[in-house]
């Protein structure tokens, strides 16, 4: 990936964060742009781990679910350091609730970011990839709740599912134009997002009978993100144990 830039949204904490340092470590010559939405200092600190790797960074804030924002501070960025090869749009929200007594703001928050993102991201990247003839990557992140639905996850499953249909139809948009469009599909995950959830009596559903760690999912996007896999585009692939295969 040498002397490319790759954008990667939601990446203070989490699976973004490991996805980062990842790229970073296995491709030193790229350089990464962070993105954070309310915790600047936590996308700093993972900044300097990325810059121990000899890899260079920079920190992009903006809220995913502001259009104009977005915009605005993409477009700068890639008017003042080039174009984006790649994108991982993994930012993204859970507000859990069962469907009959959730609130307007649940549901909305949730879509807003999660599939709003989608497009509020992507749309001022992509049209700077096809201008500057970057045959690029796009990785979105999705959920297991995207592919077998949730109890308690009407909204987030709903946001995770549709990431899916956007991502496959902007692959065959992007095709003939040498940009790749795939979506991973993490299981239940290791991270701060799983608090609070019965661990125990979740791996029991699991055929791994473990949680999977954010490294097995960013190695995962850091081949997506490769040259060795400029042939496949339009994939949901999943990293969850074995579960509803």
């Amino acid at each position: 990936m040498g002397n490319k830039r790759i954008l990667i949204t939601g990446s203070s904490r989490g699976i973004g964060a490991q996805t980062a340092l990842y790229i970073a470590k296995n491709n030193p010559d790229t350089e990464i742009v962070l993105h954070c939405n309310s915790n600047p200092a936590k996308a700093q600190d993972v900044k300097k781990e990325i810059e121990a790797f000899g890899c260079s960074a920079g920190v992009l804030q903006f809220d995913v679910k502001n259009r104009v924002q977005c915009r605005e501070i993409i477009e700068n960025d890639i008017k003042q350091n080039g174009a984006y090869y790649g994108v991982v749009l993994n930012a993204g929200i859970a507000k859990d609730n069962v469907f009959p007594v959730m609130e307007d703001d649940e549901w909305d928050d949730v879509l807003n970011t999660n599939l709003g993102g989608f497009y509020n991201v992507l749309k001022p990247v992509v049209m700077s990839m096809i201008e500057n003839r970057v045959k690029g990557r796009i990785v979105t992140m999705s959920s297991i709740s995207g592919l077998a639905g949730n109890r308690g996850q009407v909204n987030y499953s709903a946001s995770k599912a549709g990431i899916i249909g956007a991502t496959k139809a902007l692959s065959l948009e992007l095709a003939k134009r040498g940009i790749t469009v795939n979506c991973v599909a993490p299981g239940v995950i290791d991270t701060d997002m799983v608090e609070g959830i019965p661990v125990d009596e979740v791996k029991k559903m699991i055929p791994m009978k473990r949680l999977g760690t954010a490294k097995e999912v960013a190695s995962l996007v850091n081949y997506l993100m490769s040259e060795d896999a400029s042939y496949i585009t339009g994939q949901v692939i999943s990293v969850n144990g074995g579960m509803y295969r």
